[in-house]
């Protein structure tokens, strides 16, 4: 009866119950759960799941496809600090953000604008979280200027808004919380400075070592073959070095050979 598919949407105490009623089984619930237990019977109750991609969703260029976010910082004190950015999907560059003191949904509005002045002449799509910070009055006023096309992740699209999740994670155990969250004021400038270094500095392990800035400006083209030959040659260098080494065995041996 446990293993059965005819009795898989009973729940295994009320299945001790209902075999006494039917008559076939006359033991306490307990002593149902020790035997499931003792002999790893498993209920025939696997769920088939709809596919979930394996690859996030890429954009192939800069300003296609835009992620907005916000998350939520505790302080020492109790309170909280809201930081919202925009990322790009093409280049990871952030290319807005801002901290506040109490949560304020008509951020988003002004941070978009703020991340299309980099833009020419595309339309990226953004995609949302369902928050009342991504669907308010301004924000609908912007996209109704056609300047943006606004899409709900894992609703209108099946892929999900995880790669601006997955940079608070690193902003927050790389940086953030090595070091004192007191005051706002502090945390603003943890992230002024972490922006800054992810952007400009930091090679992405996803662009064979250009930053995002490179990426999002087409600036560092050359740097993927720049680092491999460099590669080649430090190589050659301590393959070099090493075969001119010797060592006292070596030494010893030459010396009875001769």
């Amino acid at each position: 009866m446990v293993t059965s598919d005819e009795y898989r949407h009973i729940p295994t105490g009320i299945l001790a119950v209902l075999a006494q009623r039917l008559g076939r089984v006359f033991a306490s619930a307990t002593t149902w759960y020790r035997l499931v237990r003792e002999h790893q019977w498993r209920r025939p109750r696997q769920r088939a799941h709809p596919a979930k991609p394996k690859v996030g969703i890429r954009a192939s260029r800069a300003n296609e496809i835009w992620h907005v976010d916000t998350t939520l910082i505790r302080l020492l004190d109790g309170s909280r600090a809201y930081l919202h950015a925009v990322i790009d999907n093409f280049s990871r560059r952030i290319l807005a953000w801002r901290v506040a003191e109490s949560f304020q949904p008509g951020v988003t509005a002004q941070l978009l604008l703020d991340a299309s002045k980099c833009m020419t002449s595309d339309k990226p799509m953004v995609l949302v979280d369902g928050g009342v910070e991504n669907f308010n009055a301004a924000v609908d006023q912007l996209i109704a200027t056609g300047l943006l096309k606004r899409v709900l992740a894992q609703t209108e699209i099946s892929f999900s808004n995880s790669l601006i999740e997955s940079w608070w994670r690193v902003l927050k155990h790389q940086w953030l919380y090595l070091n004192t969250l007191d005051t706002v004021t502090a945390v603003r400038k943890l992230v002024a400075f972490y922006v800054e270094q992810h952007n400009r500095h930091l090679p992405h392990s996803a662009f064979q070592g250009q930053t995002p800035d490179e990426m999002y400006f087409g600036t560092g083209t050359d740097i993927p073959q720049q680092l491999e030959a460099s590669r080649i040659a430090a190589r050659q260098s301590r393959m070099q070095a090493n075969r001119a080494q010797t060592c006292r065995t070596c030494e010893k041996l030459t010396i009875i050979s001769s």
